[in-house]
């Protein structure tokens, strides 16, 4: 009986301690991850501008938490974290095929399942760090002048987490369909900016079949506002059912995705 047969649990998390490890180095030089890093910087120079018009015409002054809770975060969470998890997420399963990897990756001595977490988290710690950089960034520039107001960092911690978390379970769930779609990216982008920008509106239960629901009912829920629209129709979860179904609903996709990559034939066209 071999080491592996005796200790399936350790060598299953060594395995994905090592492939993590792996593709975070290549993930963080990959030339895809530097151009995302930049789009992700897109908040940080709107953040600049507005504080530069807000100096120049102070009669045009829009209340900095407004601008971050709102503005800010209505492109991080209606777009740029669905773009990061849909390129990434897909490209755990799809960069092996097109490159014509996957063999030489599974005929290493590790469990298929090691593969999919290991570069799933990977991945998903990668687009958590390039969104979190841009949200500390934007959210210093626009509340400069009252950065010794440490409830601020409240909202700061909470913007972050929710945003962490829509990352984690969106990556999951195109990591699931790069596993067995040829044309992920089509379906995500559908997915994206579909069903879950459409959905999301519709009165009553409809809107909990998104992800995005839950998402923002982790959201304060303010009486209006020059921006109120991030919430708009939303009939909010509890925040503990809606923390359980995201950590849930991500397990369930992760589990998925191993069981398909384990069991299916990949065929790997010249």
């Amino acid at each position: 009986m071999t080491l592996k047969d005796t200790k399936p649990l350790p060598h299953l998390f060594s395995s994905v301690g090592k492939i993590f490890s792996f593709f975070l180095f290549l993930g963080k030089r990959a030339k895809r991850t530097k151009i995302f890093f930049i789009i992700s910087f897109l908040p940080v120079v709107m953040a600049i501008v507005i504080k530069v018009v807000q100096g120049i015409n102070p009669n045009n002054y829009l209340q900095d938490l407004y601008v971050f809770s709102n503005i800010i975060m209505f492109f991080y969470l209606q777009f740029l974290i669905l773009i990061l998890a849909l390129f990434f997420g897909s490209s755990v399963c799809l960069e092996e095929i097109e490159g014509k990897t996957l063999t030489y990756l599974t005929t290493r001595p590790v469990p298929k399942s090691a593969i999919i977490v290991g570069k799933y988290s990977a991945y998903t710690l990668l687009i958590i760090l390039m969104v979190n950089i841009g949200v500390i960034f934007s959210f210093f520039i626009l509340n400069v002048n009252r950065l010794l107001d440490f409830s601020l960092y409240k909202i700061l911690l909470r913007d972050a987490g929710v945003l962490t978390l829509g990352l984690i379970c969106y990556t999951s769930f195109f990591t699931l369909i790069g596993t067995f779609l040829k044309k992920p990216i089509l379906f995500g982008l559908i997915f994206s900016f579909g069903w879950e920008n459409v959905i999301q509106y519709f009165p009553g239960s409809t809107q909990r079949f998104t992800i995005v629901h839950y998402l923002k009912s982790l959201l304060p829920q303010s009486g209006g506002g020059k921006f109120s629209f991030l919430l708009v129709r939303l009939e909010p979860s509890p925040p503990g059912t809606a923390v359980a179904v995201l950590f849930l609903i991500t397990g369930i996709f992760i589990g998925l995705a191993c069981l398909v990559f384990s069991q299916k034939e990949y065929i790997l066209e010249d």
